[in-house]
C-alpha cells in the first residue's frame, strides 16, 4: 500500500513547508538578532545587493554585477510587444528554447523554459511584471553553490554543493507517464501541477527505457532532487569563487545557481554559467538530501550557514553598512505577496 502524501510531507523534511521548517529556527535567529542589536542584521552581509539579497532582489541588477565571461545571454523585457522582444532576441544571437523568469521572483515562481515562437508571445501575454529572457544552456550539470567571505579577509571559500537531479521517468513500453509517476514519491508530489500544464504528455507511454524529462526547471518545489556533492570542496574551487566573487562589488554571502560542462571543467573554473546568484537568503541546499543527511544534521548546518552569515554582517555594520529597517523587509515581502 502506498503511503498518503500528506504523511509524506510531514515525516520527511524535504518535504516541509518553508514556514514549517523555519518555526525551530527562529529562536537561534532571534539569538543573533540580539547579538547584532537588529531583526534585519542579514542586510549588512551583502551592502552592493539591495536589502542584502535578502528578498525582492532585482536579477538583472545583480547581473550586471557579474563578469560577463560566466553569464548566459540574456535580455530585460518589460511593457514590450513581441515583435521586438524577438527583434531583441535575434540580435543578441539567441535561439529557442530560451528561459523566462521574472526579474523579481522567488522559489521558481513564473519560471519556464520557452520553446518556440508561440510559448513565447503566449508568456509575454500574461507577464504583467519585468522579466529576464536568458539563453538556455545544455550543460547537463546544474549546481547551487554556496560562497561566502568576511570583509576582513582576502579569501572566502565554499560551504555547500548541491547537484540538482530533474525530475524525470524512465518509460517501460506500457505505462503512461500518469502511471510512471504514481511509482514515484517525489513526482507523485508534481502530478497536480503538470496535469494542468502537461496533461497532454502525462498521457504518452513512453518507449523502453524512455528518459523523459517532466521539469526543466531545477526549484526543489518543482521535484527536482537535490543531491549532497559538498565532497568536491576543496582549495582549487575556494580560489576559484575567490576570482568569481572578489570582483563582485558588496557581495559576501550568496548561493550560485550555475550549470557546468563537467565537473572536471568546475575545478579548472572554465565553461562556467551562472543563471542567478542569490543573496542573504541562500539556502544550503545539500541539507535537503536525506539520504545523506536527517534533521538534526540539516539545523546544524544550517546554523552553521547562518552564523557564518551574522559574522559577515557583523563586520560590515563595524565598516558602516547599517542594517535597513525589519519594518521595511516586511513591507517589501508584502508588497510582492499582495
Amino acid at each position: 500500500m502506498r503511503i498518503p502524501l500528506f504523511l509524506i510531507k510531514y515525516t520527511h523534511y524535504e518535504y516541509w513547508p518553508m514556514w514549517l521548517f523555519y518555526i525551530p529556527a527562529l529562536p537561534y535567529w532571534l539569538y543573533l538578532s540580539i547579538k547584532n542589536k537588529s531583526l534585519a542584521y542579514f542586510t549588512s552581509a551583502n551592502p552592493g545587493i539591495e536589502l542584502g539579497g535578502f528578498f525582492g532582489e532585482s536579477k538583472s541588477d545583480i547581473f550586471k554585477l557579474l563578469d560577463k565571461q560566466y553569464l548566459p545571454n540574456s535580455i530585460e523585457v518589460e511593457n514590450c510587444d513581441s515583435d521586438t522582444i524577438l527583434k531583441n532576441l535575434e540580435k543578441q544571437n539567441m535561439q529557442f528554447p530560451i528561459i523566462a523568469k521574472p526579474d523579481i521572483g522567488e522559489r521558481g515562481d513564473h519560471v519556464a523554459k520557452l520553446n518556440s515562437e508561440k510559448e513565447l508571445v503566449d508568456y509575454n501575454a500574461k507577464a504583467a511584471f519585468k522579466y529576464i529572457l536568458q539563453e538556455f544552456i545544455t550543460y547537463e550539470i546544474e549546481l547551487g553553490i554556496l560562497y561566502s567571505r568576511l570583509p576582513n579577509s582576502s579569501k572566502g571559500n565554499v560551504s555547500s554543493i548541491t547537484l540538482k537531479e530533474f525530475l524525470t521517468v524512465i518509460g517501460d513500453g506500457d505505462s503512461t507517464i500518469m502511471e510512471l509517476m504514481q511509482q514515484n514519491t517525489r513526482a507523485r508530489f508534481q502530478i497536480d501541477r503538470l496535469l494542468k500544464e502537461k496533461a497532454q504528455l502525462l498521457n504518452s507511454i513512453p518507449e523502453k527505457n524512455e528518459k523523459v524529462l517532466l521539469e526543466p526547471i531545477g526549484n526543489h518545489c518543482r521535484g527536482t532532487r537535490f543531491i549532497d556533492n559538498n565532497y568536491l570542496i576543496n582549495e582549487r574551487l575556494n580560489s576559484i569563487f575567490d576570482a568569481i566573487c572578489i570582483p563582485i562589488e558588496g557581495f559576501y554571502y550568496g548561493r550560485f545557481d550555475l550549470k557546468v560542462k563537467s565537473i572536471e571543467d568546475l575545478h579548472l573554473g572554465k565553461n562556467i554559467k551562472i543563471m542567478e546568484l542569490n543573496g542573504a537568503s541562500s539556502e544550503p541546499g545539500h541539507i535537503y538530501d536525506s539520504t545523506k543527511n536527517n534533521i538534526f544534521r540539516a539545523y546544524i548546518d544550517l546554523f552553521s550557514h547562518w552564523r557564518r552569515l551574522s559574522d559577515i554582517a557583523t563586520q560590515n555594520i563595524q565598516k558602516g553598512h547599517k542594517p535597513v529597517s525589519f519594518v521595511l523587509i516586511v513591507k517589501s515581502y508584502l508588497k510582492f505577496v499582495i
